[in-house]
């Protein structure tokens, strides 16, 4: 493709903490076997664990009444698997902590999601194992179930950026970046894959076309551009926030960075992150589409931690983080694949894209 590495090589190496989940799952409520990756998965933190638990259900009323949390937390704990809705776990927290660690007294943990399966990355290990199932697939007044799930922790998983950059042909010493990250959230054993087609393929292949375009010898920038293919994105940042604390030139010299993630729609537009911080920028890119009608709209919004430009914007790098809106609403679970992205406007985004970069360096 004709780009430079920014180093010695292309390949910026950093390590962190992982859990994984390394072989298929299992779950057997009642008679009924529940199919792993559509009808339920492991959260990401689980621990390894098998066997068979009676189940206990836990009643919502212990968030507002002492006395039903007293007479529930009564119970015998250890064995059981503990089953709550997603919406009862993230009020646990309230509870005081000798319920809390009754809770933790159980075989496994079930967590009923209302609507979709949501899994991320984690760099800790729950101290349980930790079921996550569709409140449709799971079977009303079950009383007990058998489980399997096998996690190993990897404290030293080794993962790496990719950088390549072009050398401006008048300001070699200025610096545009886009950037997207190339990870997803891998598997969970041989049979959950998580495709990951807009969550981040999608960019990834913008950041690759636009590699592609400034390559070639008519398409020179003058400023010089690095493409940075970052990892570990799902994992907290962890790709970009290294990068920044380990520069390969100095961060001043970007003159603004392009963050590409979630480009695979684009029917209702595109999201600006970042657009309310920087409204002259922002203002440029409405003009332009205006002027060649690229996206239905081009909306913004303010600072958020949310992808890989926030390292960058938190050491003062002009930055952006380009999303399009509308098409596919499949997020962090196995339905996102390539034939389900619609693709409505990436020729257009792209486009969109080389005109900003062209203004910026004017």
């Amino acid at each position: 493709m004709g780009l430079q590495p920014l180093g010695e090589s292309y390949f910026q190496s950093f390590r962190f903490p992982v859990n994984t989940i390394a072989e298929t799952l299992q779950l057997q409520v009642a008679a009924q076997v529940l199919k792993p990756g559509i009808d339920f998965v492991a959260n990401a933190a689980s621990a390894s664990g098998k066997g068979r638990a009676d189940v206990l259900t836990l009643d919502s009323t212990i968030f507002t009444d002492a006395a039903a949390a007293r007479q529930f937390f009564k119970q015998n704990f250890k064995g059981k698997a503990v089953v709550f809705r997603q919406q009862d776990q993230q009020q646990l927290s309230k509870l005081s902590p000798p319920y809390l660690q009754k809770l933790q007294q159980a075989k496994v943990h079930v967590i009923l999601h209302p609507k979709a399966l949501l899994t991320s990355v984690a760099s800790q290990q729950a101290p349980l194992p930790v079921l996550e199932v569709l409140e449709a697939a799971w079977p009303k007044n079950a009383k007990s179930l058998t489980f399997e799930v096998k996690a190993q922790l990897k404290p030293q998983h080794e993962a790496q950026n990719v950088i390549g950059y072009i050398k401006g042909s008048t300001q070699p010493d200025s610096f545009l970046v886009f950037s997207a990250h190339y990870d997803h959230l891998g598997g969970q054993g041989k049979d959950v894959y998580f495709p990951g087609a807009n969550d981040n393929a999608s960019g990834t292949a913008m950041l690759l076309e636009l590699a592609g375009y400034y390559s070639l010898p008519q398409n020179r920038p003058a400023y010089s551009i690095a493409f940075i293919a970052f990892a570990a994105e799902e994992a907290g940042l962890l790709g970009s926030f290294y990068y920044t604390e380990n520069p390969l030139f100095p961060l001043p010299q970007i003159r603004f960075l392009v963050n590409l993630d979630l480009l695979g729609t684009g029917s209702e537009g595109m999201m600006v992150v970042n657009g309310k911080v920087h409204e002259q920028e922002f203002n440029l890119l409405q003009q332009l589409n205006e002027q060649h009608q690229y996206l239905p709209q081009i909306r913004s919004r303010g600072k958020a931690a949310n992808s890989d430009h926030y390292p960058f914007s938190e050491k003062g790098v002009p930055a952006f983080f380009f999303y399009t809106l509308g098409g596919t609403a499949a997020y962090h679970n196995t339905r996102d694949y390539a034939s389900q992205l619609p693709l409505t406007e990436f020729e257009d985004v792209f486009q969109l894209l080389v005109d900003f970069a062209g203004e910026l360096q004017e």
